[in-house]
C-alpha cells in the first residue's frame, strides 16, 4: 500500500515576496467610467482584492490556521493527492456497528479549494463524522496533474481508492460545485461502500425538446431563468477553459490581478475578502492556476456515462443559484430520496451557512448510519 504522509502548509518566504512585487507592479487595464460590470469584473473589483492581498492579507496566518488541521498525501494512480482527515469528536466514527454517523468525503469545485468546507468542520466532527477533505487533482496541493484524463471518472475511482486505504469500508460523500458532479460519479464507480450522496447541486439540463417544457411548475421556471441568465452572462469561463486551458493559463500563473480578476467572476463580493482571496492564493502559490482550469478540458472530452446513477441523492441547494431542475436531474439518478432549497443566495452554501448546511448533511446521512 502506497503510504500516507503527514502534510503542512509551508510556503517559501521568496514566493511571498515575489507576489508582493508583482501585485505592486500590477498594470491596471481600462475601463468606461461607470460601467460597473457591465463587460465583466470591474477595475474597482480587482483594485480593491489586490490593495487587500498586499496591505490586509495575511498568508501566514491564514496558513497557521490551516496547519491546525490534520493534513496528509498520498499518490493515487500516478498524482499526489492532498486531503484533510480531521476525526469524528465521538468514538469509532468509522464502525458500522458503533457509530451515530457515517465517515464523509467533502469534494469542492473551481474557482474553489478544500477550503470550502472549513466552516463545516467543526459541527460535524461534533456530530459523529469523520471527514476527508481531499484538493481534487490539479488544484492547490494536489496539483499539478502530470497527465492527461484526470476527468471526474478517474478522480471518484481516486477517491474510492483513498477511503479504502483510510480503512472506510461504508461512507458518505458531499460535493458542491465541480464536486457535485464528482460525488454522485463516486457512487456509480464505487456503490459498495457509497451509501448515499448529498450535493448542492444536479447539473442535469434541458436536452431541448419543447415538450421537457410544457408543464414546468413555479419553481422549475425560475430555476430555468437563473440557469438561462448564468448560461447567457457568465458561461465564457467554462467555453475557455473546456476548450482553450493552456492558452488562458499563461496569463493566469503570470499574473496574481490577473488571477484575481478571473477567478473573482465566481468568487463575487458576496463573499467575504479572506474566503475568496484564500482561495486565489492557494491557486496562486502552488502553480496550479493553469492546472486547475485543465479540469474543465478533461471533463469536456471524456465518454458521459449515460446510465441513471442509482446511488441514493438529496440535493440541498440555494434559491439564488442553479441547484437543479428535478424532472430533468430524474432522467440522470435514478434515485433522489430528498429535494430542499434555502433561501441563502449563495453558490458557497457551506461557507456561508455552516450551520444549516452541517445540520441538512448530519440529518440526510443518519439514515444510513
Amino acid at each position: 500500500m502506497t503510504a500516507i504522509t503527514p502534510f503542512r502548509i509551508d510556503v517559501p518566504q521568496a514566493d511571498l515576496d515575489d507576489l508582493q512585487q508583482r501585485l505592486a507592479r500590477t498594470r491596471w487595464t481600462d475601463q468606461i467610467p461607470g460601467s460597473d460590470d457591465t463587460y465583466g469584473v470591474s477595475v474597482d473589483r480587482v483594485r480593491h482584492l489586490v490593495n487587500y492581498w498586499r496591505d490586509g492579507f495575511d498568508w501566514r496566518e491564514v496558513e497557521a490556521k490551516l496547519n491546525t488541521y490534520p493534513q496528509f498525501t498520498t499518490v493515487i494512480d500516478g498524482q499526489r493527492i492532498h486531503f484533510l482527515h480531521v476525526r469524528s469528536k465521538q468514538e469509532n466514527a468509522g464502525s458500522a456497528a458503533t457509530s451515530p454517523a457515517l465517515p464523509l468525503i467533502l469534494t469542492h469545485g473551481w474557482p474553489g479549494t478544500f477550503i470550502e468546507f472549513l466552516e463545516v468542520i467543526e459541527p460535524l466532527t461534533a456530530a459523529g463524522h469523520d471527514l476527508v477533505i481531499p484538493s481534487v487533482p490539479g488544484y492547490g496541493f494536489s496539483g499539478p496533474t502530470t497527465e492527461a484524463g484526470w476527468n471526474d471518472t478517474r478522480i471518484a475511482k481516486a477517491w474510492a481508492e483513498l477511503m479504502a486505504r483510510l480503512g472506510y469500508t461504508r461512507y458518505g460523500a458531499v460535493g458542491n460545485d465541480g464536486g457535485a458532479q464528482i460525488s454522485p460519479e463516486l457512487g456509480r464507480v464505487d456503490p459498495n461502500h457509497v451509501v448515499a450522496v448529498q450535493v448542492s447541486q444536479i447539473y442535469s439540463f434541458p436536452t431541448g425538446d419543447p415538450a421537457e417544457m410544457a408543464d414546468l411548475t413555479a419553481e422549475e421556471a425560475q430555476s430555468l431563468a437563473t440557469l438561462d441568465w448564468f448560461v447567457k452572462n457568465k458561461m465564457g469561463f467554462n467555453i475557455l477553459q473546456s476548450q482553450q486551458p493552456q492558452t488562458l493559463a499563461h496569463a493566469l500563473m503570470d499574473s496574481p490581478a490577473g488571477l484575481v480578476g478571473w477567478n473573482s467572476q465566481l468568487l463575487g463580493p458576496d463573499l467575504d475578502d479572506d474566503f475568496v482571496l484564500t482561495n486565489i492564493a492557494i491557486h496562486w502559490l502552488t502553480g496550479t492556476a493553469g492546472s486547475a482550469i485543465r479540469h474543465y478540458f478533461e471533463k469536456a472530452k471524456a465518454d458521459q456515462p449515460t446510465e441513471p446513477i442509482a446511488v441514493p441523492l438529496s440535493l440541498s441547494g440555494s434559491n439564488g443559484d442553479f441547484h437543479g431542475i428535478r424532472r430533468f436531474a430524474e432522467r440522470d439518478h435514478s434515485n433522489i430520496v430528498s429535494w430542499r432549497t434555502h433561501d441563502v443566495y449563495t453558490h458557497y452554501l457551506h461557507h456561508v451557512a455552516p450551520a444549516l448546511m452541517s445540520g441538512e448533511i448530519s440529518e440526510f446521512f443518519a439514515q444510513y448510519r
